[in-house]
């Protein structure tokens, strides 16, 4: 999805928010809710109360991404026992949250950054 994209970092709005909002009330929310700049090349994300669809905010150069996710069937793994207005996640726990896991995995395998071959 976002594979090619240059991606700063990934912050999930932990609220629900309502899905109608297009790109300029989301990065009202950005702003003023979540207190981060919306053009600093970062990824928002925000998912609506049925936990069933997703929008993912993301400026890139000259212009807003607006990514769109719904699920047909099942849920999304929404952090709800959460203090925080956003949390911030890499772009690793983003692909688990859209592959239906949770974001905040603890058993998940760490990343290897090279094998030393003997």
């Amino acid at each position: 999805m976002m594979g090619s994209l240059s991606v700063n970092q990934v912050y999930l709005a932990t609220g629900i928010t309502d899905m109608r909002k297009s790109i300029n009330g989301l990065s009202i929310i950005v702003s003023q809710l979540l207190g981060h700049d919306p053009f600093d090349g970062s990824v928002f994300v925000f998912c609506n109360r049925q936990r069933d669809k997703l929008k993912i905010l993301h400026w890139e150069h000259n212009g807003f991404w607006l990514y769109y996710r719904r699920l047909d069937q099942g849920k999304f793994q929404w952090p709800s026992d959460v203090d925080q207005q956003s949390i911030a996640l890499s772009l690793r726990e983003l692909h688990w949250l859209l592959d239906g896991l949770s974001p905040i995995q603890s058993t998940a395998h760490s990343a290897v950054s090279g094998f030393n071959i003997n």
